[in-house]
């Protein structure tokens, strides 16, 4: 493995990197960070959450501004508000020890779009943004776009499968002749291809982190076989045995995550719920609860559970297993982050062992049966 230094990162970035207690490069920025460095390139990069990508990608960047023009130069488009929101800050924080400042401007619906409009008139260097809202801006004419010389799609299976195709297309239509795209996903779906094949040269360099392991491997795989009527004893007996850890429940439906919330509460567990129905504010506060430790427990949807990146999460519990299999890596990748282990725990009832063997066998992991 290289140093920062050695991948060609500049000194006051490395101070900022150490405050952050980040001081090896993780798999993903030891291949990435040089080639985005040193090339000026279409570059596709598949790699889980929670590998390091922010800085695999945000070094790069920062590196390519000049800090003299006040234009955008950067733009980063991100699945929800929280990503956008965590990006930049994690951006800001890079910056810390630099020379000259650049300024960082996130976007994102859920808050007042002339807020937003007066900040963009600031002068902006790099635009983190959620596709809709950014697609509003640029309709407003209240953000230009044409000078941006590096575009990067985040997570870009995840804005797909939340429906943002046509807003994604029609933001990468402007400006492609003078601008690279890099494009971060956790899988190479059809959708992801045809982004590919339509808008990135077709020499762009690609590089595959953990190939093998679509799923971190640092997650160990369990479930426990139990009825309909047993789950929430078995939950409750769960938390109990893990008291002061912290995790994530998935249920499939908003309506079986509020039940439970209230069953947990019921039994005095410090747990809260994140759901569809919810208003961005609501969401804010459970989120902010969550991240200061105030909440043990989150109970979430699949779709709610976009964005979360909260470190120390030591399980993920399946209340039902996901009717997909992207959903299943996508919910255990909420925990083992940032290097930490962590365990995936699915509850099945008579009749869906089938389901655990097709989570094994199409993903290459092992899952345990627990007992308890």
């Amino acid at each position: 493995m290289s140093t920062f230094s050695e991948l060609g990162i500049r000194k006051g970035y490395i101070k900022a990197l150490k405050e952050l207690d980040i001081l090896i490069p993780t798999e993903i920025q030891d291949a990435v960070i040089p080639t985005l460095l040193g090339t000026k390139t279409d570059f596709i990069g598949l790699a889980q959450t929670g590998t390091g990508k922010t800085a695999a990608f945000g070094l790069p960047l920062l590196h390519s501004i000049d800090p003299s023009k006040a234009e955008i130069q950067g733009l980063i488009i991100a699945p929800t508000r929280e990503l956008v929101q965590q990006l930049k800050k994690q951006l800001f924080k890079f910056t810390k020890y630099i020379d000259e400042k650049i300024f960082v401007e996130g976007v994102y619906g859920g808050e007042k779009i002339e807020r937003q409009i007066a900040a963009l008139r600031r002068p902006t260097q790099i635009v983190v943004a959620t596709p809709g809202r950014l697609l509003d801006l640029i309709e407003r004419d209240a953000v230009d776009i044409s000078n941006v010389k590096t575009l990067i799609l985040d997570e870009a299976d995840e804005m797909l499968s939340m429906g943002f195709k046509e807003d994604l297309n029609n933001i990468l239509k402007h400006n492609t002749s003078n601008r690279n795209t890099w494009l971060f996903s956790a899988t190479m779906a059809d959708e992801i291809k045809r982004i590919v094949n339509t808008y990135m040269s077709h020499d762009a360099i690609r590089i595959e982190v953990n190939k093998h392991s679509l799923v971190n491997k640092n997650i160990s795989h369990h479930y426990i076989n139990t009825s309909i009527r047993e789950k929430l004893y078995v939950i409750i007996t769960l938390l109990n045995n893990r008291q002061g850890e912290r995790g994530v429940i998935f249920c499939r439906t908003k309506a079986g995550a509020r039940t439970l919330t209230l069953q947990l509460k019921e039994e005095g567990f410090n747990v809260a719920a994140l759901e569809g129905d919810m208003q961005q504010k609501e969401r804010d506060k459970v989120m902010r609860a969550f991240r200061n430790e105030k909440l043990q427990i989150l109970v979430s949807t699949d779709v709610s559970a976009r964005g979360i990146d909260v470190n120390n999460l030591t399980f993920v519990l399946h209340h039902q297993l996901p009717d997909f299999l992207d959903y299943y890596t996508h919910r255990s990748g909420r925990t083992a982050r940032a290097g930490k282990t962590g365990q995936s725990i699915a509850l099945i009832i008579p009749g869906e062992i089938h389901k655990v063997m097709e989570v094994q066998n199409t993903l290459g992991i092992t899952c345990k049966e627990m007992k308890l």
